[in-house]
């Protein structure tokens, strides 16, 4: 996955519910105080993804300045303005003088938490993309590819099937080829040809779906949104609890997991966990290497634990010390632990149930940034998995 980019449809008007709106873009709307589009990128920046391009087009410099050159789990976010609306098929077209590889490509308005690991392997080598199908649902407003079908892998039309387009798709780049240079629709206009040609695979998903693009669902979102995202988090330091400290890590020969860790990530996402590292990195302020060497580390890690079905949902890490060697690092910060800004960063980006929630670290300054948080900590033990099911009970 670590060659596919993400592409998100955020260009639309919103006129069904323009109401509620207030003259914001659909997917900067706000939902238990969490932008709409915030939700999306959470979903998808856990997995080892190249780029994010957002393709905005109304009220364009609101998503632009919230989310345009920013960086969220190591995966960058870059927004792609369209000149005239074209609708969802000519918004594409903006993406041919980008640096884009082959993607997969999300409705802004709507979530569909799928696994994309899995996903991904429905693409076949002779086909040009596959479509995430979900069963026909309430949650939704859209009648654009529904009766589909899957025929040995293959999607088709069915008039007797339930089945219907869950606004998920992955694209080989070649697809930008067959948009014509107009305004057009890509269920419309695009998909059904490409359909009746047997192009495209499709595979079905009984996930967490919700369109909020009419006011009848528009309405219930918040309440949906908080019952499905709203979990207990896991809030682990990275050296010495998660991988051996032997000291300014950060080359991917030298980083070790600790005893029961993979064992214990895998168990926190079966009870349902966000897990979150949060850690201070100070040899990026003395110099003993760089924040493009931890990034490159981390994207390393992420690609292998995705391998095993492992997501780490957000790293947040402080490359600031007040008496640090490089200049531009060098300065006193609330990110860096004792100080708990790096949680507080977290806290303003999801639904967290802190009071079942906790923090595992090796050091005292953890134990009070945990303390400034409110949180519930742990010294790292000598067996994680073993930690991890006491600190559940």
């Amino acid at each position: 996955m670590k060659n596919l980019d993400l592409v998100i449809l955020a260009g639309g008007k919103g006129s069904r519910i323009k109401k509620f709106l207030h003259n914001k873009p659909k997917p900067m709307v706000k939902f238990n105080n969490i932008f709409f589009l915030q939700y999306l990128i959470n979903i998808f920046s856990k997995y080892p993804l190249r780029k994010i391009f957002i393709l905005v087009g109304y009220k364009s410099e609101i998503i632009i300045k919230n989310f345009h050159n920013k960086t969220f789990n190591f995966t960058k976010i870059i927004c792609v303005k369209e000149k005239n609306l074209m609708g969802t098929g000519g918004a594409l077209l903006n993406l041919k003088n980008k640096d884009v590889r082959d993607f997969i490509l999300v409705n802004g308005d709507t979530v569909f938490d799928i696994d994309l690991v899995n996903f991904t392997k429905s693409l076949k080598k002779n086909k040009i993309g596959s479509v995430a199908l979900t069963t026909s649902n309430k949650n939704t407003n859209s009648y654009k590819l529904n009766n589909l079908g899957i025929k040995n892998n293959i999607l088709t039309y069915n008039n007797n099937s339930k089945l219907m387009n869950g606004g998920i798709y992955l694209f080989k780049k070649k697809i930008l080829n067959l948009i014509p240079n107009k305004p057009c629709s890509l269920e419309d206009d695009i998909l059904p040809k490409i359909i009746k040609k047997k192009l495209l695979t499709g595979k079905l998903f009984k996930n967490f779906f919700l369109d909020i693009g009419t006011p009848k669902y528009f309405s219930t979102s918040a309440k949906k949104l908080k019952n499905y995202f709203e979990k207990p988090a896991a809030f682990l330091d990275r050296d010495g609890v998660i991988n051996f400290d032997s000291g300014y890590v950060h080359k991917k020969k030298d980083f070790k997991f600790r005893n029961g860790v993979i064992k214990g990530l895998k168990y926190l996402i079966k009870k349902k966990f966000y897990i979150f590292i949060v850690t201070n990195q100070a040899g990026i302020a003395k110099g003993k290497y760089s924040e493009n060497d931890f990034k490159k580390l981390h994207m390393y890690l992420k690609n292998n634990l995705s391998n095993k079905n492992i997501h780490i949902d957000d790293v947040q890490y402080c490359p600031y010390h007040p008496n640090g060697k490089i200049k531009r690092y060098r300065k006193k910060t609330a990110l860096r632990k004792p100080g708990n800004q790096m949680i507080k960063n977290i806290l303003k980006n999801w639904l967290i149930v802190k009071k079942k929630s906790f923090m595992i670290g090796d050091k005292i300054s953890d134990k009070n940034c945990a303390k400034k948080s409110n949180l519930f900590f742990s010294y790292a033990q000598i067996n994680f998995y073993k930690q991890i099911k006491d600190n559940l009970k």
